[in-house]
């Protein structure tokens, strides 16, 4: 699997935590777009990025953060084809899989351990969509875009 990860300034230490958790699955390729201080960054640079890898296929999936989770995963979902969770416990990392298919997983390096982040990752990582009904419904949520004219 691939996954490109990146974080603004808010999140490069739970960023490196997160690629040593990465780092436990076998073929796992891991490419970080950044950044490597703690100089401030706009995160939504830094979600464009990830989320490029994704759409491109270039990653299989992306994970982004930022200090809550919450702008880097709004920046995300702005780009088409993307599906971010902003995910803050390990059964929503594992809903946001098998319901939604989500692509990208946002975390907020300043509200979650390091512990609780590497389970919530583990889960996003191992995680499979399980289709069925499920699929009808992600269709609808990517349908949206058209409607939009996004």
């Amino acid at each position: 699997m691939k996954i490109t990860i990146g974080s603004d300034h808010g999140a490069t230490e739970l960023k490196e935590e997160i690629k040593t958790v990465l780092k436990e699955f076998d073929g796992m390729e891991i490419n970080d777009v950044g950044t490597f201080g703690t100089e401030a960054v706009d995160y939504p640079d830094i979600a464009e990025k990830v989320c490029a890898d994704v759409v491109s296929g270039k990653a299989d999936r992306g994970i982004v953060l930022c200090g809550t989770g919450i702008g880097i995963s709004i920046a995300a979902n702005k780009i088409n084809g993307i599906r971010c969770a902003l995910a803050t416990d390990v059964y929503s990392a594992k809903m946001c899989r098998e319901h939604n298919d989500a692509n990208v997983l946002a975390l907020g390096g300043r509200v979650t351990g390091f512990g609780p982040a590497g389970e919530i990752v583990r889960a996003f990582v191992t995680g499979e969509f399980s289709g069925g009904r499920h699929a009808r419904r992600v269709d609808k949520i990517m349908a949206l875009q058209d409607k939009q004219g996004k």
